[in-house]
């Protein structure tokens, strides 16, 4: 079966899969929780544009993530429907892959590039009749809470996927595993395809995506063999490989590193934070930055586009005025408040997490009310974004701004942000506040699709936004506090540092210098547009990653897992 529909650049004929757990592609194939997805997203459309010899490699969630609707106080209220996909085209291959000792019917499905623009993609899925139920419900839900299920969808994803290019026949020269959800597939390459490890790491690149515990996961070798992770290999084998002679909690993330000719970090600080975090691990790959980015053609508003590339300045703020309608019917839509395309409109919307500190914005409540009543520069705020279905304090957090808004007519929470919702946001906002705790964002990339929209990125100084700012000229920042703070005082100095950049310059700035700020404007939908557009990671991914030689930083005895 012939996978591209169109002819392979020759500059990137080297012949890749892209493993990951999630692609946020269009807003009607619903199997994405967040950045992750989002970046894997931007990543295909990339690949497509600049004809890259890419597949992807994925799931297919047959519940989705889930989805966001409200009860009968309008409250969150996470929903799981089965999904139907009639685009996507049913690949006749026979495959199996052992899980928790029972052989497992993989079906695939071909997403073909010209239907939404992207790198073909494979999707996994094990919800077919020739399987007993609870190997249907391996793919049913994006992240399941339950540990079992959780290691039965990694090995469904590196193992299934290699047997699936293979029984297609095509031929793959680097594996890349897009977080370390995929690592069983080096288990599945390794002996069988490959004469060692070394020959075996020739083929495999990493990329990790945050310093939280939660996206780098550890778990009991013994658990993970009992579970079929390793693929049949026996565990004193996979003891000796991958340098866990003695250790038994086993790390994804230390599995990806020793296994890879080299890894990357998604942003320049995240690069420095990964590699003193994983310092000590011996026989690793090295860590370099390529530093994430998004689609701009999916991304920014064409005609906004067309009016910056007019030079009217009239242009571009009428636009920006149309798309702030736009955005503010769907709020009178959920809300019932009538919102004013006149006023300065801040967003905060992205994956709701405690460390992200979305109810930052309140912490003085005496001083948010002083904010948010004031009559002559006036403000109005909308939050969205999704909580895990299972955190309750992030569930919490969400249901409390709705409570309040209930009090103010020009505050807002929405529900449903997927990729629709969240063009919409970056679209008809003009503030884009991004509040996590410093050193903790690895990059953070809604504030680049923001900024392609003319929406200011307002930001602690971490992730990507480093890397992109002039200070009032295209961005502000947030000045920093001390990372080593307790964590409330880092909140408290966070927040006030916060509330005196938008209260002394930024509102100023939006009502009392026009021009300037539609120079703001403009310097960052032009700013953004090179560095932080996706065809320029899809091509460092080449150059930086899949081409590169292999080397190790110290030795399998030397550091300690």
């Amino acid at each position: 079966m012939k996978l591209h529909s169109y002819d392979i650049n020759s500059k990137y004929s080297v012949s890749v899969a892209y493993f990951s757990m999630e692609f946020a592609i269009a807003q009607p194939l619903k199997i994405y929780s967040g950045g992750l997805g989002f970046l894997a997203g931007s990543h295909m459309r990339s690949a497509y544009d600049l004809k890259q010899n890419v597949v992807g490699i994925g799931m297919l969630w047959s519940l989705g993530y889930y989805d966001q609707t409200r009860n009968i106080d309008r409250k969150l209220e996470p929903v799981f429907r089965r999904k139907f996909y009639y685009f996507l085209e049913e690949i006749d291959v026979d495959v199996k892959v052992r899980v928790n000792g029972v052989d497992v019917k993989i079906k695939a499905f071909y997403l073909n590039p010209e239907i939404f623009g992207t790198a073909p993609l494979i999707l996994l899925s094990t919800d077919t009749d020739e399987n007993d139920y609870l190997s249907r419900t391996i793919t049913h839900k994006l992240y399941d809470a339950n540990e079992r299920t959780r290691v039965a969808q990694e090995t469904v994803l590196g193992v299934g996927g290699v047997k699936v290019l293979e029984a297609l026949g095509h031929r793959v020269d680097i594996y890349h595993m897009n977080e370390g959800h995929a690592l069983p597939l080096v288990y599945e390459l390794y002996g069988k395809h490959y004469q060692n490890v070394e020959e075996l790491r020739k083929h495999v690149v990493f990329t990790t995506h945050t310093p939280e515990a939660a996206g780098n996961e550890v778990h009991d070798i013994h658990f993970l063999h009992e579970m079929g992770f390793f693929n049949g290999h026996t565990l004193d084998e996979i003891r000796k490989i991958s340098g866990y002679e003695h250790d038994n909690q086993f790390s994804l993330t230390v599995g990806a590193l020793r296994f890879s000719k080299i890894a990357n970090a998604v942003s320049k600080i995240h690069g420095e934070v990964s590699n003193h975090m994983w310092k000590d691990v011996g026989g690793r790959c090295p860590i370099i930055s390529v530093t994430n980015a998004q689609n701009k053609k999916y991304w920014a508003d064409k005609m906004l586009v067309r009016a910056l590339d007019e030079h009217e300045d009239y242009e571009v703020m009428a636009r920006k005025k149309h798309l702030k309608r736009i955005l503010f019917d769907e709020v009178a839509d959920q809300t019932g408040k009538m919102f004013d395309p006149e006023v300065l409109t801040i967003v905060w919307a992205r994956r709701f997490a405690e460390y992200k500190r979305p109810s930052l914005l309140l912490r003085d409540f005496a001083r948010f009310q002083k904010l948010i009543t004031d009559t002559n520069m006036p403000v109005q705020i909308i939050w969205a974004g999704k909580p895990y279905p299972l955190d309750h304090g992030a569930i919490s957090t969400f249901n409390e701004l709705i409570t309040i808004s209930k009090h103010y007519k020009n505050m807002a929470v929405l529900i449903g942000y997927e990729l629709g919702l969240s063009k919409m946001l970056k679209q008809g906002s003009d503030v884009w506040l991004n509040t996590p705790r410093i050193t903790r964002e690895a990059s953070g990339t809604s504030g680049m699709t923001a900024s392609m929209n003319g929406s200011i990125h307002f930001s602690i100084n971490d992730g990507w936004h480093p890397e992109f700012v002039k200070e009032e000229l295209n961005a502000f920042t947030i000045p920093d506090s001390d990372h080593n703070l307790p964590l409330a005082e880092q909140d408290d100095r966070d927040y006030a540092n916060m509330m005196d950049v938008l209260e002394n310059i930024i509102l100023p700035t939006y009502y009392n210098h026009p021009n300037k700020w539609v120079n703001i404007i403009k310097n960052a939908m032009r700013d953004i547009e090179e560095e932080f557009d996706s065809g320029r990671m899809a091509k460092e991914y080449y150059e930086l990653m899949y081409d590169a030689e292999v080397r190790t930083v110290g030795s399998l005895d030397e550091g300690d897992e």
